[in-house]
């Protein structure tokens, strides 16, 4: 599969937004009118977070991805953070994973960054395998403190 990556502009509004609604219910949480419009607009911005549509030859949209730098204290240096990645489901195990990740890789080799970490869910082992594949799996293990 060949695709076309890139940063959604107000044309692609409601492609971005069935795509980021199928990734809120895979991750079983609500969604409100109030935050995609505040991550859509963080989009717009791009310096809070980026985004990027997939789009496949025929120009339908099947991915998106949201990223953004992190600092990294021990480093004195800024690295990225992969905070959402979403195939459609009608697209999963087309390979778009797989371009997707290695437009991330050329990203972050544009921005200088030495790498992009991110987390996810135990049991996503569909999309596991495809980390374990194209990824290094970090010792670190995640934890929350709720305010």
């Amino acid at each position: 599969m060949t695709l076309t990556i890139s940063v959604p502009g107000t044309t692609d509004h409601d492609d971005w937004q069935r795509l980021y609604r199928g990734y809120a219910e895979y991750y079983g949480m609500p969604m409100s009118e109030s935050t995609l419009t505040t991550v859509w607009d963080w989009i717009q911005d791009g310096t809070r977070l980026q985004g990027r549509l997939a789009r496949d030859a025929n120009g339908q949209a099947v991915g998106l991805m949201h990223f953004r730098a992190m600092p990294s204290p021990l480093r004195g240096s800024t690295v990225g953070f992969l905070d959402d990645l979403f195939v459609d489901p009608a697209y999963r195990g087309t390979g778009a994973v797989d371009e997707m990740m290695e437009a991330l890789r050329q990203e972050a080799r544009q921005q200088g960054w030495p790498f992009v970490r991110w987390i996810t869910r135990e049991n996503n082992y569909r999309a596991r395998g495809v980390y374990d594949r194209c990824a290094e799996r970090t010792d670190w293990v995640t934890y929350q403190l709720d305010a």
